[in-house]
């Protein structure tokens, strides 16, 4: 079950923002609440911008299953993986709220898992399924922004 869990980004945003909350009780610093909570708002809209624009083209959003359709337009030609950035957003943000000194460590903690967990794993399973389109939209999009 906690295997499964792990195969979630959210569970891992909810881990690094839980360590992110700690380290702000165990050294508390002068912290940009709002700041923080503007990105994490920015964070959280991008993401629901990305999943509509996934959902209308017939794409699913659960990161555990194939990709069932290649999104390059709206949000996506912009970033290959919008709703990734939105994660790291929200951690940034949380961070900026309860423990600045935290987001050195763990932000760029987060993107480099995510990107070894999850981006890499659906860039291939978007490959595999139309190589052509998905290097055209690769050599023409970032991967995060």
């Amino acid at each position: 079950m906690i295997r499964k869990l792990l195969d979630y980004p959210q569970v891992w945003i909810l881990v690094f923002a839980a360590l992110a909350f700690v380290a702000g009780r165990i050294l508390p610093m002068p912290t940009a609440p709002a700041a923080g909570w503007a990105l994490v708002a920015l964070g959280l809209a991008l993401m629901a911008v990305a999943a509509v624009t996934m959902t209308r083209a017939g794409a699913t959003v659960d990161p555990t299953r194939q990709p069932t359709a290649l999104v390059t337009h709206g949000i996506f030609r912009l970033s290959r993986n919008p709703i990734y950035l939105g994660d790291v957003l929200i951690l940034a943000g949380l961070c900026l709220a309860w423990q600045p000194l935290a987001a050195l460590v763990l932000v760029p903690a987060f993107v480099l898992l995510i990107d070894r967990r999850f981006v890499r794993r659906e860039e291939t399973w978007l490959r595999n399924r139309d190589a052509g389109a998905f290097d055209a939209w690769a050599a023409r999009t970032r991967r995060w922004l």
